[in-house]
């Protein structure tokens, strides 16, 4: 099949001091250009911006605050991964060879991740985005909760995906609110199709969860035909579909703007067998 299109709460007990956002920009944002963190994250770390392929995602470099870019500047060298093509070690990236890793692609400002991080420490968390600003801002929430399971990449997950890491190396995948891309002309961009696990299904173990959550109806459905059709996929909630919204998933912005509009929030919950 051809290239997928990329981009893309238990009570998590995160002060909160540490889950409140980071400043969003205001009279203390700068340009990228003139932020202070030159050696990334990088505008197309793998060069990829020249592949013709469909893409669900637009690189969105923004403005970030001072401190989000204080944050990248203190830890991007730690926690901080270039997509840029290469093979990438997660035991070496996460400092252990026993730790789980779930990769979650589209991640926003941070929020829900750093929750989740702070409710299960044993298990590392790679979160992909192109969003600059939430990249700051997961790295200041991971910096104030003092976690350590956390590491942000930066590019496009087909990248990861497809040439960085070995197979099995993954114990799950979630995808949160991804652009639903609700024009019929752009359905071929939304993230959830049978080409995007074509890519992901190799990599995920055994046990292996796949999560994703959505507000916008006819791509619920879809998302559920295509996880359903997956070989080597089982649907927790085989009977109902849909799974009931798990108490581990924090509420995200995304998910409070969709209730806000009167739309159904859909979690679906499938195991790698």
């Amino acid at each position: 099949m051809s290239t997928p299109p990329l981009a893309a709460a238990a009570s998590a007990q995160v002060p909160a001091s540490a889950s409140a956002p980071v400043p969003a920009a205001g009279s203390d944002a700068v340009p990228v250009p003139g932020a202070r963190f030159p050696d990334g994250p990088a505008a197309d770390p793998a060069g990829s911006r020249g592949e013709h392929r469909i893409r669900s995602f637009h690189a969105r470099r923004g403005r970030v605050t001072q401190a989000q870019a204080a944050a990248i500047d203190r830890h991007w060298d730690a926690w901080g991964v270039e997509l840029d093509g290469s093979p990438l070690d997660l035991a070496a990236l996460f400092g252990s060879a026993d730790m789980p890793v779930v990769l979650e692609i589209g991640f926003g400002m941070g929020d829900a991740t750093a929750r989740m991080a702070a409710a299960d420490p044993a298990t590392g968390i790679l979160a992909v985005d192109v969003h600059t600003p939430g990249q700051g801002n997961l790295l200041a929430l991971a910096d104030r909760a003092g976690l350590t399971n956390v590491r942000v990449a930066n590019g496009d997950a087909v990248v990861l995906l497809r040439d960085m890491l070995p197979p099995g190396s993954l114990s799950g995948l979630r995808v949160y609110f991804p652009d639903p891309w609700p024009k019929a002309k752009h359905n071929k961009r939304r993230l959830i199709q049978s080409s995007f696990l074509d890519l992901v299904l190799p990599l995920l173990r055994p046990g292996a969860v796949v999560h994703c959550a959505t507000d916008w109806e006819p791509y619920a459905e879809q998302m559920l035909d295509v996880l359903g059709a997956a070989p080597g996929l089982a649907n927790v909630h085989p009977a109902e579909g849909f799974a009931p919204r798990p108490d581990f998933r924090p509420m995200t912005k995304f998910e409070r703007q969709g209730l806000a509009k009167g739309h159904v929030v859909r979690d679906l919950l499938f195991t790698r067998v």
